[in-house]
């Protein structure tokens, strides 16, 4: 299907299927998808900064001026390479039992999507979902939460805040799993630590430490901030 993408956000046609009007000339030896694929391995192998319309031309023997007969910008990469790599949300969450166990569910799958795909936390939001993929994890969520008869408007901002919550979280771990240095339960940091915050009259804190609560490792997080989440929104409902 082709179609004039004029006045359209850049990806958005694409993403649907739907092609540029073709401009006369020799026939394309390259697709869309091709472009977006390689984008998604650069994304998986060196990261979001890798992805990019040089980098691509380069790899599939092309010109970068080349690639435009395809995408418009690199924006429109973005949008495409996002989309894909996001995929579709698993049917499993729609087979749990009730809104907040399906809820639950479509948050761990966002977060272990972005575990599989931590550079996909780095692409910019730039507004609403409007791609395939992306609005099908919308939809799902949507689906989960029409058991509880909420409002259009509020379904939807526990959607975000659910949403959030999964990227703020998987962030977090991303960050804290890249640390290298010394861990802050370390001996030798305790050592140093713990006089200096009671000198400094953080009671509270150095308590929290030297009962090996204050730890830079992801135990429970996720399922604490979720509980407390849930807990409200069931609240709403109610």
């Amino acid at each position: 299907m082709t179609e004039d993408r004029g006045g359209l956000p850049p990806g958005l046609a694409l993403s649907w299927g739907v092609q540029p009007v073709q401009r006369r000339g020799p026939k394309p030896g390259l697709s869309v998808e091709q472009i977006v694929d390689t984008g998604i391995e650069f994304g998986d192998r060196y990261g979001f900064e890798a992805i990019s319309l040089q980098r691509i031309a380069a790899h599939l023997g092309v010109t970068t001026n080349a690639m435009y007969r395809y995408v418009r910008s690199k924006d429109e990469l973005i949008v495409l390479v996002q989309d894909k790599a996001l995929g579709r949300a698993p049917g499993s969450i729609l087979a749990a039992g009730g809104w907040r166990e399906g809820s639950e569910a479509w948050v761990r799958a966002a977060v272990d999507r972005y575990a599989e795909r931590p550079w996909l936390l780095d692409v910019p939001i730039g507004g609403a979902p409007t791609t395939p993929n992306q609005l099908h994890w919308l939809e799902v969520l949507l689906r989960v939460l029409a058991d509880t008869s909420l409002s259009q408007h509020d379904a939807l901002g526990c959607a975000v805040l659910l949403s959030g919550y999964a990227r703020s979280y998987s962030a977090m771990v991303r960050e804290l799993t890249a640390n290298v240095d010394v861990p802050v339960q370390a001996p030798a940091v305790g050592a140093f630590l713990v006089p200096r915050l009671q000198e400094a009259g953080f009671e509270m804190v150095a308590a929290l430490y030297t009962n090996q609560e204050y730890e830079d490792e992801v135990d429970d997080d996720l399922d604490f901030g979720l509980s407390r989440i849930l807990d409200g929104i069931e609240r709403l409902v109610r």
